[in-house]
């Protein structure tokens, strides 16, 4: 038995008296955390060496991944911008389709030795002669930007830091391009670090320092401000949110204009999502008053709300996402939890619908408003992306770009099943097994789920799970309450003080899966991640008896301290906050790491985090490692914690395939 050293830290919450023993390995520089994660990572390597599958398992994920990935195109005059990985590159790379053919103009292998540094972003400029992008080292939330000229291939001397969470708009005479940073963590205290969001405008050739500022508030430290120019180029807009909130702000301005920004929606009452304008006409999808959404119509000259119009009303599907293409209204509608797509007239009149291929996902949407073409991915469980291409004038669908797999997924099936929580509410869940596997209880499963942030799963796809179904395993999707599937009152089911209604619709997915002869308890895995890490360490906690393992990945764990680390605070309109004497009752109540109890045998867990991880900060894993080791010695608890990886933003292909490597290894050992 490990000894592990505790604190006699105790922190007074509204009158509560709570122990906080682990609090030193919070910082993750200390010489007795280091010790500690060193031993740490000598027993998850010996745990994992020589595990009898995992040759296997790696060349066979090595097969599976090793096929083309297709990203859908956009494009800028007459150029295609698209990426695109080979099979097996650590990174995708950015290509650009003309006259002249194809031809590379990122390629973010060529960054690091090992894959660790990826491209998070970019944007061309109104001309296509120059890309601004950004890249991010070691799965870091931290983004540099650089620019490019496509004509000469030169990378320029512009080079932008302390960026995170923004877009690269460029000014329609292509002089440079506005973004949002925060201040130079340098000059700023650790407290003020994720505070202070601004908007700059970069003009191409000059040096960071003399972006010119275009919109800062003082009084409002926690929010951000991600700006962009309308369609027609005539005005810059801003949209603002305090952290993830589902509500967010709207201000906009003329571009050229030297007065300050009118704050059209200034009430954070609902999301707003602009979609189109013409002249002052300022088209918007919004969730006011419409929890599934609507589009409406605002005059920048008559912008008082007796003066909106509804322009395609609140229908029985949730309005995911909508694109003006072709001078028409493209919109994805999410329809439990896989989506459809229909077309609406400029004046909110039907037009058609679009007939996807299969039960699945939209992955993207792209088209230009004065075009009739427009391209689309669509995923599912057993089929990577595809990529479309449509015309909205002859409605003649075909094939951009697909993939060959090293399988034949017809063996395999997905069906989608309902099944009711503790309240009674009906559940989505989809379910992945091969065709012929038997219903006799005896069959390993992995329940996946995430339930927050208005974050919906629909299908998707993920080479590991081929391996999973060939080796004869059930591979189950919930889509729990606290995310977009049935929109806004869906998402406020599962957060704040509702936020155990995530965790009882996750444990009767289990229950049913079992119930259903899919599997029993002792085969019966659980995995997620981030909020994800959040739901199955509280299910495992709460609910020690119904699981045979659990995978929890970069989770969420001490939700008394959650808000303290890095961008931790956006978080809190999601979740509370214990300094909140009406929150922390809730928090305390469901928090994994203040519920683990003395002399319970848990389900065997793998907590996987990585040390350059800054947004969900490996402390989370750590303590909550060390009190299972301290309060439940039985318990099998593993902690795998990657190097030169983060949150999972841009990680590797190869750090991909070792991750899943390790997940079934530690599943083929502990599901009895």
């Amino acid at each position: 038995m490990t000894v592990i050293k505790k604190s006699n830290v105790v922190e007074d919450f509204h009158g509560t008296k709570v122990e906080d023993p682990y609090r030193w390995l919070e910082d993750s520089n200390s010489e007795d955390t280091l010790k500690w994660v060193e031993e740490m990572d000598e027993q998850s390597e010996a745990y994992f060496k020589g595990a009898p599958s995992k040759e296997k398992d790696r060349e066979r994920l090595t097969e599976l991944w090793n096929y083309p990935k297709f990203f859908v195109p956009t494009r800028v005059k007459d150029k295609l911008f698209y990426q695109k990985n080979d099979g097996l590159q650590n990174q995708a790379v950015l290509y650009v389709l003309d006259e002249d053919g194809e031809s590379k103009v990122i390629d973010p292998n060529d960054l690091s030795n090992d894959g660790t540094v990826a491209m998070t972003n970019f944007s061309s400029s109104q001309e296509g002669h120059l890309l601004a992008y950004a890249t991010s080292s070691q799965g870091s939330d931290w983004q540099e930007v650089y620019v490019k000229d496509l004509k000469s291939g030169e990378v320029l001397s512009d080079h932008l830091k302390w960026v995170k969470f923004t877009t690269l708009e460029w000014a329609p005479d292509d002089s440079g391009f506005f973004y949002s940073r925060f201040p130079n963590p340098e000059i700023i205290s650790e407290d003020e670090h994720g505070q202070y969001h601004k908007v700059y405008f970069h003009r191409i050739g000059t040096d960071q320092s003399e972006d010119e500022l275009i919109y800062e508030r003082s009084d409002a430290k926690d929010y951000m401000f991600i700006p962009f120019v309308t369609t027609d180029g005539e005005y810059i807009c801003i949209y603002s949110k305090q952290g993830t909130a589902a509500q967010n702000l709207f201000f906009v301005k003329e571009l050229d204009s030297k007065t300050d920004f009118h704050r059209l929606l200034d009430e954070g009452d609902a999301q707003y999502t602009y979609i189109h304008n013409e002249g002052s006409r300022f088209y918007f999808k919004t969730n006011l008053a419409a929890p599934k959404g609507r589009i409406i119509c605002i005059d920048l000259n008559q912008p008082e709300r007796e003066n909106w119009e509804e322009i395609i009303s609140e229908q029985n599907d949730l309005m995911h996402a909508v694109k003006f293409i072709n001078g028409q209204f493209v919109v994805a509608f999410l329809h439990d939890a896989h989506h459809q797509l229909q077309v609406y007239n400029f004046d909110g009149t039907e037009s058609h619908h679009i007939e996807v291929p299969l039960l699945g996902s939209i992955t993207d949407l792209t088209g230009n408003h004065d075009q009739s073409e427009m391209f689309f991915g669509m995923t599912s469980y057993l089929s990577p992306t595809v990529v479309y291409q449509y015309d909205l004038n002859t409605n003649e669908l075909s094939i951009f770009a697909e993939s060959e797999l090293a399988v034949e997924t017809s063996q395999f099936e997905t069906t989608q099943v309902f099944y009711s929580s503790k309240d009674g509410m009906s559940i989505p869940m989809f379910i992945t097994k091969h065709k012929d596997l038997p219903l006799d209880g005896e069959n390993p499963v992995i329940l996946y789920g995430y339930g927050g942030f208005n974050i919906s799963l629909p299908p998707s796809f993920n080479p590991a799970i081929l391996r999973w179904l060939e080796k004869g395993g059930v591979y189950a999707v919930a889509n729990l309450r606290g995310g977009s599937e049935y929109g806004e009152k869906w998402h406020e089911a599962g957060m704040l003080e509702n936020k155990q209604n995530v965790f009882d619709d996750f444990i009767a997915a289990g229950e049913y899966l079992i119930e259903k002869k899919y599997t029993k308890k002792e085969k019966l895995s659980i995995m997620g991640g981030s909020n994800g890490g959040l739901l199955v360490s509280a299910c495992m906690v709460q609910r020690p008896d119904l699981f045979g393992a659990v995978i929890c990945r970069v989770p969420v764990i001490d939700m008394l301290r959650y808000h303290k680390f890095t961008i931790g605070k956006f978080w809190i309109p999601e979740y509370g906050s214990a300094e909140n004497e009406e929150h922390f009752p809730f928090l305390y109540k469901y928090s994994p790491l203040h519920n683990v109890k003395v002399g319970v045998n848990y389900p065997p867990v793998l907590i996987a985090t990585a040390a350059s991880d800054d947004r969900v900060v490996p402390a989370h894993a750590k303590k909550f490692h060390a009190t299972l080791l301290e309060k439940s010695p039985d318990t099998k608890s593993i902690l795998r914690l990657e190097s030169k990886a983060g949150h999972g933003l841009g990680k590797p292909t190869s750090k991909l395939i070792e991750e899943w490597v390790d997940f079934y290894a530690f599943l083929e050992r502990e599901l009895t």
